[in-house]
């Protein structure tokens, strides 16, 4: 026996003598002793726990395979995060005034939350857009509006992200065309979409189109931006919003990266090098309560996704085995009731994503359960990062949880039960038959229930909530509440637009769409020609409505 095997042994006795020692006289609280994703947690985790683990192949150094540690050398003593709040309401001028009051006061980055008629492809005029135009984010009809929410906002200066998915590629369309307007070219701007349409089917539910012209899309946009877009994040493979439905971290973690291998698959099924839109996609995640598990689940994505994409996919460019990841702090974590609570749960999945090694992040606003974020409320919650940032000291050190007993053994049970899933899909015939067979469904309808039977049963305790309750006491917040007159005053813009514009020449872009569409002609290069004839994204989401028709979901039983 070598003296590492006899140093285990040793070890691994005295552990389980104390054990028999604390079951036996220590008294212990009444309470679950396990993740907020219902994983069991031991008392104690010792060197016994990792004694698998291998530094060079499992944990490495920063900026090096298989960056468990982090992507960048350096990480945050070479560049902070990208602090990037979501943003957006109203019509374009409301949400430009709120980006400009977030870039005065430090934000580094935009994102742009967009209304509910604009990401499901409808212009504000359309009967279905009523009594939702700029409620949940901004409403952008045409390029007239794009125009008017970046007016004064140089986009050579900025980096972008927008959430939108089925319609991202005329959104995109819309922003190379506020850059022509201001002498950007195309190759300068840098921003990122969402663009996630798997996880629309998984989780979300706002889709259009069926998945197969869906990812037909998706392709068109990686093999245009290669060219044409080259600093631009093609899609940002989206594990916030299955989080949000009420997956488990390990269903986020696996799910999500399972969508992003199949997205590459279909890069490379439609004829392109992998390195030549791998190095492009990037990650979203959500940052829950559970501190620890949050950070393993962090580390466990940068490893499988190198991993993966070096072994199983032949990327020979490191850049490709790069996961670059923003990440939201939990928007089902906060509560209605005891609003100031959400402050402090927020500072804690901020934390959480910094300690994780995140490369972008936004934090919930205290009032996000009640109305979009006033802007008191979004100034706290960009504070809050800032407070992170520079008084925590925590962005001095990489990866300073890297080697706890805890979060190694956590690292490894989570690529474990994430290689799991992925044969589960394998076996269902990928992620897209899967998703027609409702694998993914039930499985995130199962962890939601679990969880809301056991804070039902207080068995988790929600402060505030379920407990900790101040009977009688209403604590007052002011809210941000969009009145009808924005509607108005959205439908009177869009009008001016239509009866302004050259209507001969919009028939002529929409019938170019339709015949590309109809065809295997990339489409970018089509929306392109619509958005600077100002035809709508109504109108060009129309045409591919009747060219590819709209998905609907089968019913799903568990």
């Amino acid at each position: 026996m070598t003296d590492a095997e006899k140093m285990g042994a040793t070890a691994k006795s005295a552990r389980k003598a104390w054990g028999e020692k604390v079951s036996s006289s220590a008294r212990q609280r009444d309470a679950l002793f396990t993740s907020i994703s219902g994983e069991e947690v031991d008392l104690l985790y010792t060197p016994e726990d990792i004694a698998e683990l291998d530094y060079e192949r499992d944990l490495g150094f920063p900026g090096e395979f298989p960056y468990t540690r982090g992507v960048r050398s350096n990480m945050y003593r070479g560049r902070l995060w990208t602090m990037r709040q979501f943003s957006g309401f109203g019509t374009p001028e409301d949400s430009n005034r709120r980006n400009k009051f977030l870039l005065d006061h430090g934000q580094t980055g935009l994102s742009v939350a967009f209304d509910l008629p604009t990401i499901m492809g409808y212009d504000s005029d359309h009967e279905r857009a009523e009594g939702e135009v700029g409620v949940c984010g901004v409403a952008i009809d045409s390029l007239r509006d794009m125009e008017t929410l970046f007016d004064g906002i140089p986009l050579d200066k900025v980096s972008t992200s927008m959430t939108i998915n089925a319609p991202a590629a005329v959104l995109l369309a819309m922003y190379i065309c506020v850059g022509e307007k201001q002498g950007v070219p195309s190759e300068a701007l840098r921003g990122t979409l969402q663009n996630d349409l798997l996880k629309e089917y998984i989780a979300q539910k706002t889709w259009i189109f069926p998945p197969k012209p869906s990812m037909r899309i998706i392709t068109d946009i990686m093999t245009y931006c290669a060219e044409h877009v080259p600093q631009w994040n093609t899609i940002s493979i989206s594990g916030y919003h299955i989080r949000e439905a009420g997956s488990t971290a390990l269903q986020e973690l696996a799910f999500t990266l399972a969508d992003g291998f199949a997205y590459v698959e279909a890069g490379i099924a439609a004829g392109m090098d992998v390195d030549t839109f791998a190095p492009r996609l990037s990650h979203f995640f959500n940052s829950h309560l559970d501190f620890f598990e949050e950070v393993a689940k962090f580390r466990a994505a940068r490893r499988i996704w190198a991993t993966d994409m070096r072994e199983k996919y032949g990327a020979k460019d490191p850049r490709s085995w790069l996961m670059r990841f923003h990440t939201q702090t939990a928007g089902c974590s906060l509560t209605a009731q005891q609003p100031f609570n959400n402050v402090v749960r927020t500072a804690l999945e901020g934390l959480a994503a910094v300690m994780g090694g995140t490369q972008s992040l936004h934090t919930n606003s205290m009032d996000e359960t009640l109305a979009l974020p006033s802007e008191g409320a979004v100034h706290v919650a960009l504070r809050t990062q800032q407070v992170i940032a520079f008084e925590s000291g925590v962005p001095n050190v990489i990866d300073p949880l890297g080697g706890s007993y805890y979060v190694e053994a956590l690292t490894n049970k989570m690529e474990e039960g994430c290689r799991e899933y992925f044969d589960q899909i394998e076996k269902l015939g990928g992620v897209i038959a899967a998703i027609e067979k409702g694998f993914f469904q039930r499985e995130i309808a199962r962890a939601a229930f679990t969880y809301q039977r056991e804070v039902e049963e207080k068995k988790r305790i929600i402060v505030g909530v379920n407990d900790y309750i101040d009977e009688g006491e209403e604590i007052k917040i002011d809210l941000l509440k969009i009145g009808p007159e924005v509607e108005q005053r959205q439908k009177k813009v869009l009008s001016d637009v239509k009866s302004s514009r050259d209507d001969t020449a919009v028939a002529a872009a929409l019938a170019g769409l339709r015949a590309a569409a109809e065809g295997t002609d990339n489409l970018m290069p089509y929306f392109v020609d619509c958005c600077r004839v100002y035809a709508t994204e109504g109108e060009m989401i129309g045409v591919l409505r009747e060219v590819f028709g709209e998905y609907r979901e089968p019913p799903i039983y568990w």
